[in-house]
């Protein structure tokens, strides 16, 4: 079991795990040992509650498709059991991401000082390019 929260769980029969063959160099072992993990997790017929399916759907993460199936692959590790965990971390930390409040910003207003320093600096700036120029002759 994946504990999401402290009273929300997530059954491990509803996750799917495949094993298949790492990409990348590895020698010859690489082609013969099913090292990598492709994990599936069905949004949809999971036992989450609404709030969670609603926010994994909207979510714009790569790793869920369309039809509301998350597919992690995990294959950094040469083991299985490893890459398993891998696996299940990340489920987990895309899960963890709906469960974050989000600060609401509070927007806040330049001080007085603030207003007559930056006001200092352009007028300075504007005498620094008046003296630049050329002298009108009259």
């Amino acid at each position: 079991m994946l504990t999401i929260e402290q009273l929300m769980a997530i059954i491990k029969d509803e996750v799917e795990l495949n094993a298949i063959r790492a990409q990348g160099p590895g020698g010859q072992n690489v082609n013969k040992v099913s090292s990598a993990v492709h994990l599936r997790f069905d949004i949809n017929a999971s036992k989450l509650p609404l709030r969670y399916k609603q926010c994994l759907l909207n979510s714009s993460d790569h790793r869920i498709s369309k039809s509301g199936i998350i597919i992690i692959k995990a294959q950094d590790s040469r083991s299985q059991i490893a890459n398993q965990l891998d696996a299940y971390k990340r489920l987990e930390t895309i899960l963890e991401h709906c469960n974050r409040k989000v600060k609401t910003r509070i927007p806040t207003r330049p001080s007085r000082g603030s207003k007559k320093r930056r006001l200092d600096t352009k007028q300075k700036h504007g005498n620094k390019k008046r003296l630049r120029q050329k002298p009108i002759n009259d």
